[in-house]
């Protein structure tokens, strides 16, 4: 059984945010809170989303100072942008032994994308991102949470190795897609320590059918 816990922006927003956004905003003492929870087990995963500048600001010395790593998944369209990772900031993650992986190029659903904007989303911006930082991109995260038989069939033929959602279960370890658990702007160290109480605070059958009739629609 794996947790998959995923950040998105921390502390003080430096980009004007899309509508809904703030609700995944939490403060830098709730990251540091959960941090201190998760040290040392092995059945966490962190990942980041949107690739901004907090990420490396707050999200990369917290995990450094409690000997932590995660993935980051970057939006190839905002890469230099004001408020989002810069080129420099990319290449520092990954120095720093942190993956990283795609969000696509804009942040928009891949569901509703056409065939030249899937193509736009899983190709090149894999191929911007890898280029930044100079390692194969193999993973990715679907944007919004959505995504639908067609979105994961092309993802497996690009090769994509693991492909995370925001599917609120657990996860199996090897599984190719993996559901994860975005903190919000109203969850703390509490929450975050029932939501991680096996077997979990999302009852696995509810959410299997869940992930099951997305990938099927």
């Amino acid at each position: 059984m794996l947790y998959n816990l995923c950040f998105h922006g921390i502390g003080t927003p430096e980009r004007p945010l899309e509508p809904g956004e703030a609700d995944y905003w939490i403060t830098p003492r709730t990251y540091a809170d959960v941090l201190d929870l998760v040290v040392g087990r092995d059945d966490v995963r962190l990942s980041f989303d949107d690739g901004n500048r907090s990420d490396v600001a707050i999200g990369l010395p917290g995990l450094l100072e409690r000997g932590l790593s995660a993935e980051f998944f970057v939006l190839a369209g905002r890469i230099d942008e004001p408020g989002s990772l810069s080129a420099a900031d990319m290449r520092a993650l990954a120095a720093a032994g942190m993956r990283i992986g795609s969000h696509g190029w804009d942040h928009v659903s891949w569901r509703d994308a056409t065939d030249a904007g899937l193509e736009d989303e899983l190709v090149a911006a894999r191929r911007a991102i890898g280029e930044v930082v100079d390692r194969p991109v193999d993973t990715a995260a679907c944007p919004l949470g959505l995504y639908d038989r067609r979105v994961l069939g092309a993802l497996r033929r690009l090769g994509y190795t693991r492909v995370m959602t925001s599917d609120r279960a657990v996860a199996r370890p090897d599984a190719w897609m993996q559901p994860r658990f975005s903190l919000r702007a109203g969850d703390d160290a509490a929450y975050v320590a029932e939501l991680l109480r096996p077997p979990g605070r999302i009852p696995t059958w509810s959410a299997n059918s869940r992930i099951l009739a997305k990938s099927l629609r």
